[in-house]
């Protein structure tokens, strides 16, 4: 596995922290911006936001550099927004500065995962980008509450400024280990990067990983007040709880990671309905400790955990380039926000189960979006069903391209 694809996952672990700083220092930011808590509660929502719909822009805007300087490029932006962020002393400089890391942290994904492409083998490619992805686990474990001891012990500007410390080390170490990734003849075309979007399949495919996170954001936005209030938990125990939740999604991501290239129908599917039993055991059993808990770890398991799965069935459908990874980050993201938003609806007409339930008719809805390709797999004993793979010199890693190029082949 390529030095570069471990950076990777540390750049995704910075854009994870700052995306959650925000959740573990309202009290402070409040104070201090003078603003309400539901104004900084909008600071989230702005980021993931600005992610969704700004991520494929800022990627447009970068699509004619190579690989390592488009990185650089969103490092430089992501480092300006949190600096913003840190020196903000009213609302909307802040609010500003959200939006600035979030279109910048929805293009890094998709062009850090372009670039895991590149410089891995094919073969290599579902546990690379596992392995990159480890960085959305470990920050969504360790970002908040990092966060909120750094806040709580030297502010919240210091927690901003500390994710601005870690960007410029991890995007020095990746100028330095990544190799020069150089723009196929087609990287600087508009056209040729945008006709992948006429394929409707990759629309249905994207959707359907809308769905697939939007079942378990359902459940995860609202696990702190059900876990308090309907399990009877203690608010204090509730962080630990939540830390096991977190070390469920680390374990999950290495498993999937593993199998993402060869069987990715199959975990999925499994996946999927291996969260769907979770969470009707969640939502039937949410009064009881035990059944409840171990609900939540397996949701922990097979929820988010699928991404490289997914990732990999979205790549097959379209291609590897970074545009198509961070539209597809855009979809990813619009599950947490409709996840979120139909579960908090549910809470208000029916109660805190409510998003449990509503995270199993995502589920469930996500299951028969994959029917078609099950019965596909099944049908030709192969899990590369959604469309024939890329031509195999966009296969080749980056190593392999300049020594073809070399040898004069």
């Amino acid at each position: 596995m390529p030095k570069s694809v471990y950076l990777m996952a540390l750049g995704i672990f910075a854009m994870v922290t700052s995306e959650l700083l925000v959740g573990g220092l309202m009290p402070q930011m409040s104070e201090d911006l003078g603003a309400t808590i539901p104004q900084i509660g909008y600071l989230i929502t702005a980021f993931a936001l600005a992610m969704a719909l700004g991520g494929p822009p800022a990627t447009l805007a970068v699509l004619r550099l190579r690989t390592d300087h488009a990185l650089l490029v969103l490092f430089v932006v992501f480092f300006l927004g949190n600096a913003l962020a840190a020196l903000s002393t009213t609302y909307w400089p802040m609010l500003i500065a959200r939006v600035i890391t979030g279109a910048a942290s929805g293009a890094f994904f998709g062009v850090a995962l372009s670039a895991v492409a590149q410089v891995t083998e094919p073969h290599l490619r579902g546990r690379a980008t596992g392995v990159a992805l480890q960085g959305l686990m470990v920050g969504t474990l360790l970002g908040l509450p990092l966060s909120a001891l750094i806040g709580g012990q030297f502010g919240w500007r210091v927690a901003f400024a500390a994710v601005g410390v870690l960007t410029v080390i991890v995007a020095v170490a990746t100028m330095v280990a990544l190799p020069r990734l150089e723009k196929s003849d087609e990287a600087g075309e508009l056209r040729t990067e945008m006709a992948v979007f006429r394929r409707p399949r990759l629309w249905f495919v994207m959707a359907t990983s809308t769905l697939i996170i939007g079942a378990t954001f359902a459940a995860f936005s609202y696990f702190t007040p059900i876990l308090t209030e309907v399990t009877g938990f203690s608010r204090d125990i509730v962080p630990l709880l939540l830390l096991g939740y977190g070390g469920a999604t680390v374990i999950g991501n290495i498993v999937v990671g593993r199998l993402a290239m060869s069987h990715t129908i199959t975990v999925i599917v499994t996946g999927l309905g291996l969260n769907t039993l979770f969470l009707v055991t969640f939502a039937l059993f949410a009064d009881l400790p035990v059944p409840a808990l171990l609900a939540m770890v397996g949701i922990g398991l097979v929820g988010i955990t699928l991404n490289p799965a997914m990732i990999t069935r979205v790549q097959r459908a379209g291609n590897a380039r970074a545009l198509v990874n961070t539209v597809h980050s855009s979809f990813i993201t619009m599950g947490v926000v409709l996840g979120s938003w139909i579960g908090g609806m549910g809470i208000d007409a029916f109660g805190l189960r409510a998003p449990l339930w509503v995270g199993v008719g995502l589920a469930l809805l996500a299951l028969l979006a994959m029917v078609p390709a099950a019965l596909t797999a099944r049908r030709v004993g192969h899990e590369a069903t959604d469309t024939p793979r890329a031509p195999a010199h966009r296969e080749r890693p980056v190593e392999q391209d300049r020594a073809a190029r070399t040898a004069g082949t």
